[in-house]
């Protein structure tokens, strides 16, 4: 079966971005944890490493967390100008 042409391109509803954004937030904040939590335990450089994690994470968080996604759909097409006929068919003249 074919695929249905969009009349309109419709975004995300807000639920379903909503939850995008939350997933997206939590993933990022989960890894900030585990930077803050590795600060106590790696030595040397990494811990240099956990701790620009820990610090720059949180901007880079909301700001993508706060980007919202449209759908890239095909845009719909615009009907071609109208022909006007040289001649009128003699069933249009009938009535």
């Amino acid at each position: 079966m074919a695929k249905p042409i969009a009349i309109t391109a419709v975004s995300a509803s807000p639920d379903e971005d909503r939850h995008r954004r939350i997933v997206t937030y939590t993933v990022m904040m989960s890894i900030r944890v585990a930077c803050v939590v590795a600060i106590l335990f790696v030595p040397g450089w990494w811990r240099l490493v956990c701790l620009a994690g820990a610090v720059v994470l949180p901007q880079i968080a909301v700001v993508i967390a706060n980007v919202s996604r449209r759908r890239e759909e095909p845009a719909a097409e615009a009907p071609g100008p109208l022909a006007i006929p040289d001649r009128v068919p003699p069933e249009w003249l009938k009535e």
